[in-house]
């Protein structure tokens, strides 16, 4: 048995335990601030395509809030002249059918063109958007892209997207009216974690270096 003089001290080991919780929870409230200040900003300009990432799909098909949100803010964007087609991202969840389909429907019942949409199927996370998005943007000449979707989710989309070496814009779909504050925090920080457990995601530049 140690002798008691070399046992750590009760006082210095919660020392340490504050200190360790102090420094994980003013980063992750440090990066929940840094996402709620980036969604609130729109940052789009001229792009080759707008991307617009799926959300959950109801039982019989029917839309979820979120995505119908997003649907209507990249519609806006289309007939601003921003980009000329849509890649719409999102594959079946827990109903189907695939979130890119029932994105396709409201953007076509926006005056989007049907042929200006393109879907991408495949995804199940905002990284599996990136990385199949890539795929048909790469295959269709896309460079510059506006990735649309709910303000809190946008800062980590845009960080996926860059480390699959695009040029991404943002646009956040607006959620006042069809999200209370608490939720909204509560997603915000969620995002902050996701940003934590995936600290490679914020090494991610633009390609240009910018």
């Amino acid at each position: 048995m140690r002798p008691l003089a070399l046992l750590p001290r009760p006082g210095r080991a919660r020392r340490a335990v504050l200190l360790c919780a102090g420094v994980l929870t003013g980063g992750v409230f440090g990066l929940a601030w840094w996402v709620d200040r980036f969604g609130r900003r729109e940052h789009v300009g001229e792009a080759d395509a707008l991307v617009v990432l799926g959300a959950r799909v109801l039982p019989g098909g029917v839309p979820s809030g979120a995505l119908m949100a997003r649907v209507e803010q990249a519609a806006a964007l289309y007939h601003r002249g921003v980009a000329p087609w849509l890649l719409l991202s999102g594959g079946v969840g827990t109903h189907p059918p695939s979130e890119a389909r029932v994105m396709r429907e409201l953007a076509v019942a926006a005056g989007v063109p049907a042929s200006a949409c393109v879907l991408e199927e495949d995804s199940h996370s905002t990284e599996g958007n990136a990385r199949f998005s890539a795929r048909v943007l790469r295959e269709r000449g896309a460079r510059r892209v506006v990735v649309v979707s709910d303000p809190y989710h946008l800062l980590r989309a845009r960080q996926c997207f860059r480390r699959e070496g695009l040029e991404v814009a943002t646009s956040p779909a607006p959620i006042a009216g069809r999200m209370r504050a608490r939720d909204r925090a509560y997603w915000t920080v969620r995002e902050a974690f996701a940003l934590l457990l995936h600290p490679r995601l914020l090494w991610a530049r633009a390609p240009d270096g910018r």
